[in-house]
């Protein structure tokens, strides 16, 4: 029960990290609110676990803002804040990504931290207390071919985790990240292309320790990184890889 009396948002909790993420959160004691845009999943996690649920875009502004005042409403008020939802590209030559493809890439994996930051932030500053967990990727520290856009966002994600966390250390907030290599979630078959038995046998063969990431690896690092057991651990940005990054 580590995270016990503890109030969380998992943003992109419907499915995949996120969705194991919510599962573990629920099971050390949070209560969660669970931001998707996917209602039918959101729904079905929600009513899984015990979670609470609002459909919401976290790349627009009054999705942002209706998420926190659920978060006052449903949970009472706010400790934890997992910026989870991302998208990706299918891999291809950096030149041929569509301009539309780009601006959701940014919306999604960047304009969303930068707007649930300016929202969050007052509130864990009045508190004096808060913890913020950006969900970045193995992609921001070894990028890989033809994924040069998603590469570069969870780039930022790492970088605006270490500059939060130097900025708000001072107010009692940390704010941490988790750098996952590619799991047995939606996005898969995005980062490979295709999903063949080849594809995922050449994709493991990076991976030393021989499997994806699950959602139950970035919920078990999750529910640490948030409790208070991690409290001298801030601007990290922890990889859940097997070691495919050394």
């Amino acid at each position: 029960m580590r995270l016990e009396n503890k109030r969380a948002i998992v943003t992109g909790g419907g499915s995949g990290f996120g969705e194991g993420i919510v599962r573990k959160f629920i099971a050390e004691g949070a209560k969660v609110l669970i931001a998707d845009r996917d209602q039918a999943n959101g729904e079905r996690v929600a009513a899984a676990c015990g979670a609470a649920f609002i459909g919401v875009d976290v790349a627009d502004p009054s999705g942002v803002k209706a998420m926190f005042a659920a978060a006052e409403t449903r949970l009472g008020g706010l400790d934890i804040l997992v910026n989870n939802a991302g998208i990706g590209h299918l891999p291809q030559p950096l030149e041929d990504l569509a301009e539309d493809e780009f601006d959701g890439i940014v919306a999604v994996n960047i304009r969303s931290i930068y707007l649930a930051a300016k929202a969050v932030v007052p509130r864990f500053k009045a508190q004096r207390k808060g913890v913020i967990l950006n969900m970045a990727s193995t992609a921001g520290v070894s990028p890989r071919p033809r994924l040069c856009w998603y590469n570069a966002s969870k780039g930022w994600v790492i970088t605006a985790t270490r500059a939060m966390a130097v900025e708000l250390a001072p107010f009692g907030i940390r704010v941490v990240a988790l750098n996952p290599v590619a799991g047995e979630t939606p996005l898969l078959k995005t980062f490979m292309g295709e999903d063949t038995p080849e594809m995922r046998a050449k994709f493991l063969a990076t991976i030393p320790i021989g499997r994806f990431s699950t959602p139950e690896d970035l919920g078990n690092a999750a529910s640490y990184l948030c409790s208070d057991e991690a409290s001298m651990i801030t601007g990290v940005a922890m990889e859940v890889d097997g070691g495919r990054c050394i």
